[in-house]
């Protein structure tokens, strides 16, 4: 009988954990869903990037302070259990998971639309089927082959948006021939920076929130390379350049050389941008990079949930057969799994796509806010246990503490509140309550009932010890 691995593959290099990182950064909302947001703010769209952005440098910051002194396959997830209680692992897990499968299902329909546009033959939902299946495929094979493929569609984004921000600078200096500089009439010329006036910069940060979730997948992923701790500091402290660059830098372009209320801004503000200077095909070359973007955010978004359900399952908080792994240090179950429910929401999209997928995708529309919020909680809790118990291991520390934790904190319980002030925010907000509580009920259920089995504590204290280990 062959022996069976004990834990995981660590064969994720430091240039897959670096272009992980981007990859969670530089999505499709940032290509097509930045329009709506510009629409809503007008050029003070840029404050609400600006002031998200800083929020998630500090969530980061507090994760990677927390994975560089315990990395954990659940990050996040993991930490909570061990600072708040099983309950709370228990139930952001499981909300996290939710989140991912969801989203296997928008973005395999996104990235089916374009293929279909290009080959319209062919049934749009094949297109779905034969994405999800290219990706159950890769994922399958070995961790590495999921940091390559990742690592290549990264490089294909980051080239995209670094041509895109030479261009872009080129031609709001004059240089390019045919377009005349605009200055700064865009930007102040056309009812002012705010011409819609400050709540909808607040309104554009809801749109924008949902965009920079995904930076927290490179701690997830660091589990599975070979120096994890070093890993997570190089990628947190890479995050804010990012930030700067990518989206301030390239939404400042976009906003100064496009008038905010263009018709082309709503629907694709690159695509709108690059035909005002005349770059021929246009359209053809974003559908092209979009698709990257979504077969990366696919990608992603199957690795992420079945590792997160294989750490939940390590843990004694999912079904042990999805804690099972392969020769080849994959949670094949897991993937598996998380493909199925990833593709039952791809069906209800074709068939369904006004009641059930619109639930689906709302129920899952305040996660993000959950997660950012259990993130700071937990480093409150674990921070204080780390320096009084193994100090050595905070080598990467959060500014400020605690105090810029709780401006954090303080921070996303206001745009929680203000998801009741927009009606399709409240109605994201109302559903993912209500997943959220029958989740947290589940959790609290068992936790009542495994201590009344077996009597023992819950407490959980920081160590090695402690790290749970996968079944085989």
């Amino acid at each position: 009988m062959v022996e069976q691995p004990t834990g995981l593959a660590s064969t994720l290099a430091k240039r897959h954990l670096s272009m992980i990182a981007i990859a969670g950064v530089i999505g499709a909302g940032l290509f097509v869903g930045s329009g709506a947001a510009i629409h809503q703010a007008g050029p003070g769209v840029l404050l609400a990037y600006a002031v998200t952005g800083a929020l998630v440098v500090l969530v980061m910051r507090m994760l990677g302070e927390m994975s560089a002194a315990t990395p954990e396959t659940g990050s996040f997830s993991a930490y909570a259990e061990r600072a708040i209680g099983p309950w709370a692992g228990f139930t952001i897990g499981w909300l996290y998971w939710w989140f991912w499968v969801v989203v296997l299902g928008v973005e395999a329909t996104a990235g089916a639309t374009i293929v279909h546009r290009w080959a319209p033959g062919v049934p749009q939902w094949t297109w779905a089927l034969v994405l999800m299946m290219l990706l159950t495929a890769t994922n399958l094979f070995s961790v590495r082959s999921y940091g390559e493929f990742e690592f290549w569609f990264a490089s294909i984004k980051v080239a995209a948006i670094t041509v895109f921000l030479v261009v872009g600078i080129v031609a709001i200096l004059g240089l390019l021939h045919g377009f005349p500089s605009p200055g700064l009439n865009n930007l102040v010329g056309r009812g002012g920076f705010l011409p819609n006036g400050a709540p909808p910069v607040f309104a554009a940060m809801l749109v924008v929130v949902f965009s920079f979730f995904g930076a927290e997948i490179a701690t997830v992923a660091a589990g599975e390379s070979a120096d994890p701790g070093h890993a997570v500091r190089s990628a947190v402290r890479s995050v804010v350049w990012r930030i700067l660059v990518f989206y301030l830098g390239s939404i400042a372009i976009v906003v100064t050389l496009l008038p905010w209320d263009d018709a082309g801004v709503a629907k694709s503000p690159y695509v709108a941008v690059l035909d005002r200077i005349g770059l021929p095909g246009a359209g053809v070359v974003m559908d092209a990079i979009v698709l990257t973007s979504v077969l990366s955010c696919l990608n992603s978004a199957l690795y992420t949930s079945s590792r997160m359900v294989f750490s939940l399952s390590t843990r004694d908080e999912a079904p042990a057969f999805l804690g099972r792994i392969t020769r080849r240090g994959v949670p094949a179950a897991a993937v598996l799994v998380s493909t199925v429910v990833g593709f039952v929401t791809v069906v209800f999209n074709f068939v369904s796509p006004d009641t059930v997928f619109l639930f689906l995708t709302n129920s899952s529309g305040a996660v993000a806010v959950f997660v950012w919020l259990v993130i700071a909680f937990s480093q409150l809790r674990m921070r204080r246990k780390l320096e009084r118990e193994a100090p050595e291991r905070l080598t990467l520390k959060m500014w400020g503490y605690p105090y810029l934790t709780w401006v954090a904190i303080i921070a996303m319980v206001a745009l929680l509140g203000g998801m009741l002030t927009d009606p399709d925010a409240r109605t994201q907000l109302a559903l993912s309550l209500t997943v959220g509580v029958v989740v947290l009920a589940v959790a609290l259920l068992r936790q009542r009932l495994s201590a009344t089995n077996s009597g023992r504590s819950d407490d959980v204290v920081v160590g090695d010890s402690d790290r749970p280990q996968a079944r085989h």
